[in-house]
C-alpha cells in the first residue's frame, strides 16, 4: 500500500512548524560551521503569535522609522497557522490592529487563545510585472527523508494579483492587491478566467532573462534550489520515514526586486485542479 502523506508532514506544511524547524537548522548550523555555514536566510522575519508576541513588539517597534503617513515600511502579514487558500490573512501596519488577538499581553496564552497565526514581515519591495505582485506555486516530490529522495517538478507557474501594487497603506487592505491566492482574486473585477490570472514558470524565466539578464535569473534559480534542499533539510531528523509514503509538496515563494526568493509557506496537498487549458497540461 502507498500512502500520499508522511505521517508527521504537518512538520513542513503548518505555518508555525516550518518556521521553528527551519529557525533551529539555520542555528544548528551557524553553530556548527561558523562563518562556513551556508546561506538559509530564506524566511522573511516571522513570530509565532501569541507565543512570540514580545518578541514581535520588540521587533515591530525597532522597523518604525517612517514618518510618511501614507507609506510604511513595517508592514506585517499575519496568517493563521493552519489555513489556506488566504483564509484568515490579514496585513496590519499599527499594533492596535491585533489588539483582539492581544487584549491583556500578560493573560494571552496558548491555553485562551482560540487560533495560533504566524505574523511575517511584509515582504514590500515585491517584483512587479505589469506593475502587478505575483508568487511562484513550485512542487517538489519528495519519496524518502533517510537519506532525502526529492525530485523537483520543473514546471510551476505564477500566480498574479488582478489590481496593480502600491505601497500606500490606505491599500493595505485591498485582497486583489496583496493576496495572490487564486480563490481570492478570482473574484476580482478584472480576473481573467482564460489564463486564470497565471504565467508559467517557463514564460516567467524568459521574461526575467530578456529584462534582468542570463546570470541573474540563472542565480535565481539556484537560489529557489537552496530553499527546496534547505527545508527539506531543517525538518529530515525529525520526519517519521516509511517506506510506504511519499509527499508532494506545493512551495509557495515570492521573488523581491533584487530577484532574491522568500519562502512564503509550503503546502500539504496542493490543488492539482486545472482551471485552464495550461493549468491542466502542466498538473496531468
Amino acid at each position: 500500500m502507498i500512502i500520499n502523506h508522511f505521517p508527521n508532514n504537518l512538520e513542513l506544511t503548518k505555518k508555525d512548524l516550518m518556521v521553528k524547524n527551519i529557525k533551529r537548522y539555520r542555528k544548528d548550523l551557524e553553530k556548527a560551521l561558523a562563518n562556513n555555514a551556508p546561506s538559509t536566510n530564506f524566511l522573511p522575519i516571522t513570530f509565532t503569535l501569541p507565543g512570540d508576541y514580545n518578541l514581535f513588539v520588540e521587533e515591530f517597534k525597532k522597523n518604525q522609522t517612517s514618518t510618511d503617513k501614507s507609506q510604511s515600511n513595517n508592514v506585517w502579514i499575519m496568517k493563521p497557522t493552519d489555513k489556506a487558500r488566504g483564509i484568515g490573512i490579514f496585513i496590519i501596519n499599527k499594533l492596535q490592529q491585533i489588539k483582539k488577538w492581544s487584549r491583556d499581553s500578560k493573560m494571552w496564552s496558548y491555553a485562551n487563545c482560540k487560533d495560533s497565526y504566524v505574523v511575517s514581515k511584509y515582504v514590500d519591495n515585491p517584483l512587479l510585472i505589469g506593475g502587478k505582485k505575483f508568487d511562484l506555486r513550485l512542487y517538489v516530490l519528495v519519496t524518502n527523508w533517510r537519506p532525502i529522495v526529492a525530485y523537483k517538478y520543473r514546471q510551476g507557474f505564477c500566480r498574479f494579483c488582478t489590481v496593480k501594487y502600491t505601497s500606500d497603506v490606505g491599500d493595505l487592505d485591498n485582497s486583489f492587491m496583496h493576496l495572490t491566492n487564486v480563490s481570492i482574486q478570482k473574484f476580482g473585477d478584472d480576473y481573467n478566467e482564460s489564463n486564470g490570472g497565471k504565467w508559467s514558470l517557463k514564460n516567467l524565466l524568459l521574461y526575467l532573462r530578456s529584462t534582468r539578464g542570463k546570470a541573474a535569473t540563472d542565480k535565481l534559480i539556484h537560489d529557489i534550489d537552496s530553499i527546496f534542499v534547505n527545508s527539506l533539510r531543517a525538518v529530515q531528523s525529525i520526519m517519521t520515514n516509511d517506506k510506504h509514503c511519499f509527499e508532494c509538496y506545493g512551495y509557495d515563494i515570492i521573488v523581491d526586486g533584487d530577484l532574491r526568493p522568500w519562502l512564503i509557506e509550503v503546502n500539504a496537498s496542493p490543488s492539482l485542479s486545472a482551471t485552464t487549458t495550461a493549468d491542466r497540461l502542466m498538473k496531468v
